[in-house]
């Protein structure tokens, strides 16, 4: 029997894809969706919601494929060799790798307690509010960047990668993170965006094949089996829906800034809030 019906597939693909690169958490999205469907939270829907951002992931790779797949070919400093000439070929991934790294740590040494913050919607409602209100205050908080350039190096990568492990409370998102991250490493607000979008696939790319390798582990191979037209359409939708959404968000960031997203954030954390408060049971 299948957890999700088509219409309900369809339906959370989309708030995936439209969410995922956007700074107003997919995972509060995720929450209204369920809640309005009626989706029971499920083992497999909870992996759904996760499995399904491998679609997301490919609409970054499609739309950013030159950059994706090209080495670093500027002159190598004098002296470069070995190693060292190997990180500057590959010096796209290897910062990639370095950003990514602190999450992947942390993840593991804590994965016990996020996901025991994961069944708290009330923690991710809170985290939409305050994401909202400090987003609210960011185009003034880095006024001097909006078109400023600057080379992402190791060392902010690096950093970028340490708030990138603030998202992993629910409701923070990730996107928000990393680009404020960008943005406080003196990366313009277009820039700080596209690094979030990149960084997003080696870091989502695990968190999805973690839920399938444990979904395995768990004996849900049969319920993969059972619910396979649900993960093809789901990431299907997920990859044109974020597509859309990335090209969007790029173009309207660079002209607006984050205030819009700040009162939208704010709107959504309160509409969970009141409905918690009047015991609407909202699932995760």
């Amino acid at each position: 029997m299948e957890d999700l019906t088509l219409f309900e597939t369809i339906v959370i693909a989309i708030v995936e894809g439209l969410t995922e690169f956007l700074p107003v958490s997919s995972t509060g999205h995720m929450i209204i969706a369920q809640s309005l469907l009626g989706v029971e939270s499920t083992p497999f829907v909870k992996a759904f919601t996760v499995i399904i951002q491998f679609g997301a992931i490919l609409s970054v790779v499609c739309l950013y494929w030159k950059r994706f797949f090209r080495l670093n070919r500027r002159p190598a400093p004098e002296g470069c060799r070995g190693v060292r000439l190997l990180l500057h070929r590959f010096d796209f991934y290897w910062k990639l790798l370095v950003a990514f790294i602190p999450a992947a740590v942390f993840g593991f040494l804590f994965s016990d307690r996020i996901d025991a913050m994961l069944e708290s919607v009330a923690v991710v409602a809170v985290m939409l509010v305050v994401g909202g209100v400090f987003m609210l205050f960011t185009d003034r908080i880095f006024k001097n960047q909006a078109s400023h350039r600057t080379e992402v190096t190791e060392k902010r990568a690096f950093c970028i990668g340490l708030f990138q492990c603030i998202a992993m409370i629910p409701g923070v998102s990730r996107s928000m993170a990393t680009i404020v991250g960008g943005m406080a490493q003196r990366l313009s607000r277009k820039d700080a965006a596209e690094f979030s979008f990149f960084l997003a696939v080696p870091t989502m790319f695990a968190a999805t094949a973690y839920k399938v390798v444990k979904l395995f582990m768990e004996g849900g191979t049969e319920v993969l089996r059972q619910n396979l037209t649900a993960l093809v359409v789901g990431n299907v939708v997920a990859f044109v829906v974020a597509l859309l959404a990335i090209k969007f968000f790029i173009a309207f960031v660079t002209k607006y800034g984050f205030k819009a997203f700040g009162w939208y954030r704010i709107v959504v954390g309160v509409w969970i809030i009141v409905m918690l408060l009047l015991g609407k049971d909202l699932m995760l």
